[in-house]
């Protein structure tokens, strides 16, 4: 890997860093904001889903144009709109302004996954990609390790609104970052022979039953993730008495495990095959699930060491579904696949959202009563995306052999 390339990395590392502790701060400062607002783990089940229904609204709508456009300027124009929404969110009095501001800043941000994962699968060969991939999600253990840590520092000691602020401030840094250091990534642009109906993207998916086991594959695994997450740290303090200061302490932990362990099981799916190793991992996370939504102690220990595995083998999982799904389209329509793909995910995640939300009920007393439901909810959904990633296959290797990756320069 060139120096510019991992110099690529970097700035696309940035973009999920900030990106991601915009999305994940929400989820441990829920104790604190259901206390502020007087609402309800259904309610904020709601502020969570918002962003990931705006979301999964413009990035549907951006399958139809992303592809007739440089991805870079896609891109800049998409980080400039969610650090606006940003600082909005900083700025919110009220629970209702709240949710309008995650409205803004997911409208945007639905835009970036699918972008970021264009432009690793536009630069980067199969052969090549779960390791990049691997990399750039690194983002997300950094994130755990220092943002969501310090977000919640900062908004025990100077109010919710912090972490928003400085999230906004370090996207003006990233988009310097951008215009700086992203190259020019219209190569697709210039490979194709006609520029496509935009009623073909949909209609080429629908064609093609490998591309909808993909989009099937995603949800899956979203809808399984996403209805235990937001509520760990809700359950964690009303049931087991784990103290909302120590909440920092398991992304702390969690985060700092997957800095080490996303880099080797990119390299691993690289080398053994992205199915197996998608396997083994999805098979691994079911026990931290299991234990998390039927967890019993506040020892401090036990509950670091659930939840340390459980980001490990979820992040695991991820890293080859990820390079799977991008090698079911050639490089003219992936960005717009891509865009439907982050765009169902993210429905899919505010749907889990709710889904927990509905099946767990708190108490007068404040105890939340069925989070094991949800655990075996999620138990199901992962068990299934299992029979789901088998029967998605990459696209044949004489479809891209006259598709080189994207020289950075």
């Amino acid at each position: 890997m060139s120096s510019k390339e991992k110099l690529l990395l970097f700035v696309l590392a940035c973009i999920n860093f900030t990106h991601i502790v915009d999305f994940m701060i929400m989820m441990p400062l829920g104790p604190q904001l259901m206390e502020i607002f007087k609402i309800s783990p259904r309610h904020f089940g709601f502020i969570v889903s918002a962003y990931g229904l705006s979301a999964g609204i413009s990035g549907f709508l951006a399958a139809f144009f992303v592809d007739n456009y440089d991805r870079k300027k896609v891109i800049l124009f998409a980080y400039i709109g969610f650090v606006v929404g940003t600082f909005a969110c900083a700025f919110a009095p009220t629970h209702q302004f709240l949710i309008a501001a995650r409205v803004i800043a997911g409208t945007f941000g639905g835009l970036l996954g699918a972008q970021v994962m264009s432009i690793v699968a536009d630069t980067f060969d199969y052969q090549r990609r779960a390791t990049a991939v691997g990399f750039v999600t690194t983002a997300f253990s950094i994130a755990s390790v220092v943002g969501i840590p310090a977000g919640l520092f900062l908004a025990n000691k100077l109010g919710w609104h912090t972490p928003f602020l400085v999230v906004g401030a370090l996207g003006l840094i990233v988009i310097f970052l951008i215009i700086r250091y992203v190259p020019v990534l219209d190569k697709h642009l210039k490979n194709r022979r006609e520029k496509p109906n935009p009623l073909a993207v949909i209609t080429n998916i629908l064609k093609n039953p490998n591309q909808l086991r993909a989009l099937l594959l995603s949800v899956t695994i979203m809808l399984g993730h996403f209805s235990i997450i937001p509520y760990i740290a809700p359950t964690l303090v009303a049931n087991v008495g784990f103290s909302q200061n120590d909440i920092y302490l398991i992304y702390l932990v969690g985060g700092a495990l997957t800095i080490f362990s996303a880099p080797m099981v990119g390299k691993l799916a690289d080398k053994k095959g992205k199915y197996p190793i998608f396997v083994i991992f999805a098979l691994l996370s079911l026990i931290p699930i299991y234990l998390i939504t039927n967890m019993f102690t506040g020892a401090l220990w036990a509950i670091l060491g659930v939840s340390g595995i459980f980001f490990v083998f979820s992040n695991g999982r991820m890293i080859p579904t990820q390079a799977i799904i991008s090698n079911v389209v050639t490089p003219q329509q992936r960005g717009s696949f891509m865009a439907i793909n982050s765009s169902l995910q993210l429905f899919a995640q505010a749907m889990a959202a709710n889904i927990g939300g509905i099946l767990i009920h708190k108490t007068a007393s404040g105890y939340i009563e069925n989070y094991h439901w949800v655990g075996y909810f999620c138990i199901i959904m992962i068990s299934l995306s299992i029979f789901i990633a088998r029967a998605v296959k990459p696209i044949p290797q004489s479809i891209v052999t006259n598709e080189s990756p994207v020289k950075v320069s």
